[in-house]
């Protein structure tokens, strides 16, 4: 069935199909995320095409020599059950070599990827409402005021890998709003937040504890000026769930955050969002 498939590299003038893919599924992609994810590796991005339409995508990021985080999965509906899906995920995970790979299932697909080799570590629930600014953002500062190696050092606490590259393009990319928090001269959080299809979307948002995160989080929202925001929160982390919770944001959907290997230690419970479903 999968016969007239040819499966290549993608690039970033294939973005825009992959984007509106993830708009149909209800995943909100982030305006400007396609340059961001290929910064971080370009040759990780993978299109299906049958007669040279795109039919089927999936990506394979190596972060490093340890680590890879699988995404984007995603088949046109049309020609969903042939066994195209299949095909591109198996000509692209081999670009991981080695490494421990990651990946956010949506719920329908968890059973597939446990037999493929990977196991649940944590559920992760995406939370959206409407928030408004409070003031209690005002110490924190823009992200290019604080130390760039206490940001990246800070992130390697709450992220499988180092991510140096994606971060700076990250940071950089039109419309994202980068704030960091800085107490008594030391780097205790930081946070993201971007425009996207449906509402804007936090991530990361890390800190050392749920009072830094909230300031964290009203200087993103007054950032942009407030509105429809959406977090996605693990749930290994009992105080974002409640800060969520309390702020009146209710749960759309959930993925569960997997892997085939064992990855570094990381400290939970400074992570009150995730960076993206996408990339990790």
């Amino acid at each position: 069935m999968t016969d007239k498939l040819q499966i290549s590299r993608a690039s970033l003038a294939d973005w825009p199909t992959i984007q509106a893919w993830c708009a149909a599924e209800g995943w909100n992609p982030g305006d400007h995320d396609g340059p961001c994810f290929l910064a971080q590796d370009p040759e990780g991005f993978f299109l299906g095409r049958i007669d040279g339409e795109p039919v089927s995508a999936v990506s394979v990021v190596n972060y490093g020599d340890a680590f890879s985080f699988l995404g984007l999965y995603l088949v046109k509906p049309e020609f969903r059950g042939r066994g195209h899906g299949l095909a591109t995920w198996q000509a692209a995970l081999p670009r991981a070599g080695e490494r421990t790979v990651g990946l956010d299932g949506v719920v329908a697909q968890q059973g597939n990827y446990r037999k493929s080799g990977f196991n649940d570590a944590h559920r992760t629930v995406r939370h959206l409402g409407t928030l408004t600014p409070d003031g209690s953002g005002a110490a924190a500062v823009p992200l290019a005021e604080a130390d760039a190696a206490d940001v990246i050092d800070y992130d390697a606490l709450c992220f499988p890998a180092p991510r140096p590259v994606f971060l700076r393009e990250w940071f950089a990319a039109p419309g994202h709003v980068a704030r960091a928090l800085v107490v008594d001269g030391r780097l205790v959080g930081y946070g993201v937040i971007r425009p996207a299809r449906d509402s804007h979307r936090v991530g990361p948002l890390f800190a050392d504890s749920r009072v830094y995160a909230e300031v964290i989080l009203d200087a993103l929202v007054a950032g942009i000026g407030g509105g429809p925001v959406a977090i996605d929160v693990p749930e290994t982390n009992a105080e974002a769930l409640a800060m969520v919770g309390e702020l009146g944001m209710e749960p759309a959907f959930e993925v569960a955050r997997m892997y085939t290997g064992p990855v570094r230690d990381l400290d939970p419970g400074r992570v009150f969002g995730i960076t993206t479903l996408e990339l990790g």
